[in-house]
């Protein structure tokens, strides 16, 4: 089975991860960690000097915090048996998830719900209702239990 274990920087991939440990069976599981970066949102051409360039740090800063996401989670999936690869995309999570799904081709892709509900919810969009609606293969949201 390979499983996409879609992340972010929360107390809810953590969850996400954690119930992949919990279920997957070890030799016959592949699961790789995918964390996606949304770009900046003003254009920044390279010739506005040196904006540019402390924006252009900026982003390799926050590429680099990526990777070391996706490092220490298969990191974690791998001292429990499991083959784990890492994948940091840059775009919007929703469709990098979708499409790094149908590329790879997953089973499963497992990620944790923030549970926003109402106007935040609406303002700031559901990655995971998203996902669910239209990925090729099968979903689990793992949430987090009242009080966690």
């Amino acid at each position: 089975m390979k499983i996409l274990l879609a992340i972010d920087d929360s107390k809810f991939s953590e969850a996400a991860a954690q119930a992949v440990v919990a279920q997957a069976r070890r030799a016959e599981t592949e699961v790789r960690v995918l964390h996606v970066i949304e770009p900046p949102t003003i254009l920044v051409a390279r010739e506005m000097g040196a904006y540019a360039s402390a924006m252009e740090a900026e982003w390799q800063k926050h590429r680099k915090q990526a990777e070391e996401l996706v490092a220490n989670t298969a990191k974690i999936l791998r001292e429990a048996g499991l083959k784990a690869s890492t994948a940091v995309e840059q775009g919007d999570p929703k469709s990098r998830i979708i499409d790094l799904a149908a590329e790879w081709p997953a089973d499963l892709i497992v990620l944790g719900s923030h549970g926003r509900k109402g106007l935040d919810r609406f303002l700031l969009g559901s990655v995971s209702e998203a996902v669910v609606r239209h990925a090729p293969c099968s979903v689990e949201i793992v949430r987090l239990r009242p009080g966690q």
